[in-house]
């Protein structure tokens, strides 16, 4: 009897912890969006989508998305390809390649911002090696794509570590086994990678996708502290209603449409990057 129920006991604290920290906020957050003094009501979406700046800051959400993470698993899958090898000052170079893992977005945000101002390190540097005469304007409300420029950089620089580690992760697992086969017969590195090591990592890529999605999805601290709402995320200007406006519905029409997306978008992975050799054949 004991045995019977110990697998229900040990699910029990994961359980709670979703219905207590996920559960209990989403149903709040579905309150305040669609129902006003008791009743369902339209008002808030009417409100947030009337609003030219919620359109705004879905488009940049997503269109940031959209540049950040296809460049993250590339470099990741380069770095990871090159870490897989074994060479002097390997301990080190991996070291350096996590330590932007350990940096929270806005202090990255902070560094990238003292970097790329007029009087920061990089103008000072190309003005004293003459690429340029006169700094680059990286910040400010006409330069806005050279402000999204500065947030791809600093996102891919401080977030990429996540994604290098878990397909290093997938790239360690691969039975070399399979690599020695397709020696033998004489498979070139770029088939190799193709036939053999993307196929098997895709597990790796989906779990690297649906992780780094969820974070992009909710990008704020670093477009704050560099563009501030010059550019708007759905993140930030659903803080800027909560807080500001102090419009609580419409800040969760923000929030339900950022785990909108994130659902959306996790469930294409799911379906498009499926392992064939870990589905169930009948």
């Amino acid at each position: 009897m004991r045995s019977k129920y110990l697998p229900y006991l040990l699910l029990l604290p994961a359980v709670a912890y979703l219905l207590f920290f996920i559960g209990y906020p989403l149903i709040q957050a579905l309150n305040l969006a669609f129902f006003s003094n008791g009743h369902l009501s339209a008002a808030n979406i009417h409100r947030a989508v009337g609003n030219p700046t919620f359109l705004n800051a879905l488009k940049y959400t997503i269109a940031l998305g959209a540049v950040i993470i296809p460049v993250q698993i590339v470099l990741a899958l380069i770095l990871a390809l090159i870490m897989i090898r074994t060479f002097k000052g390997k301990g080190l170079v991996l070291y350096a390649l996590i330590i932007p893992l350990t940096i929270s977005d806005v202090a990255g945000g902070l560094i990238w911002y003292t970097m790329l101002s007029d009087a920061g390190f990089l103008n000072k540097l190309l003005l004293h090696i003459g690429i340029i005469s006169q700094p680059i304007h990286f910040f400010g409300y006409q330069y806005r794509d050279m402000e999204f420029l500065a947030i791809v950089m600093e996102e891919v620089w401080r977030a990429t570590a996540i994604v290098f580690v878990i397909i290093l992760a997938g790239l360690q697992m691969i039975s070399k086994e399979y690599l020695e086969a397709a020696d033998v017969f004489g498979a070139s590195y770029w088939t190799k990678m193709r036939r053999i090591v993307i196929p098997m990592l895709k597990p790796s890529i989906q779990s690297a996708l649906i992780i780094r999605t969820l974070f992009a999805m909710q990008i704020f601290g670093a477009v704050w502290m560099l563009a501030g709402r010059d550019i708007p995320v759905l993140a930030g200007e659903g803080f800027y209603q909560l807080t500001f406006i102090k419009d609580y519905g419409v800040a969760a029409i923000y929030a339900l449409t950022i785990a909108a997306l994130s659902i959306v978008l996790g469930a294409l992975y799911v379906k498009f990057l499926k392992a064939e050799y870990l589905e169930v054949r009948t």
